[in-house]
């Protein structure tokens, strides 16, 4: 009975102290996340190229090394974001996440309109605006409707081998997020 008792105050103690040291980790590792990372190496409406973690770059996330990538942090409060890219790679795909990191629509160019990157992400009450009027601009892109106010997107273009660099890399340099007018 006493081995037990024992047994049950080394782990309540344990189980307290892994609490502790958890609860005051959490400010430590929430100020890094993607969010903070794309905030510091620019402005709202500026894609940054993405980086592999471990290795120099602008914005350091975790990819694939076979692809490369392109972020944008954008606020939608006052006017929808318009994300757009032009060119030809084999394969992209663009992410929408909240400011909280959480996946809110993907997209690839398999399923996308022409296989042209052009989409709008609005709040709910612009996209009734955008449905009643759909300005010239957006004639042909596809509409998000993202209960959020601030996110960010990540474009990312596959490539198989270097002879595709830098048809890639055009694209992304190509690739604009701005505020639909």
């Amino acid at each position: 009975m006493g081995k037990l008792l024992r047994a049950l105050l080394f782990s309540l103690v344990g189980a307290g102290l892994v609490h502790i040291a958890v609860v005051l980790l959490v400010p430590y590792y929430s100020d890094r996340n993607a969010w903070s990372r794309i905030s510091a190496y620019g402005g709202d409406w500026q894609f940054h190229t993405v980086a592999r973690e471990g290795t120099p770059g602008n914005v350091p996330l975790a990819i694939d090394p076979l692809f490369q990538a392109a972020a944008c942090r954008f606020d939608i409060t006052d006017l929808p974001a318009h994300i757009t890219g032009v060119g030809t790679t084999p394969y992209w795909s663009i992410s929408i996440y909240n400011r909280q990191g959480e996946n809110i629509y993907s997209i690839n160019d398999r399923t996308a309109i022409a296989d042209q990157l052009d989409l709008v992400v609005a709040t709910p009450l612009q996209m009734i605006e955008l449905n009643k009027t759909k300005p010239a601009a957006a004639e042909n892109s596809v509409l998000i409707e993202a209960d959020m106010d601030e996110g960010f997107v990540v474009v990312r273009s596959f490539v198989p081998d270097d002879s595709w660099r830098s048809q890639v890399n055009a694209f992304l340099k190509s690739t604009s997020c701005t505020p639909l007018l």
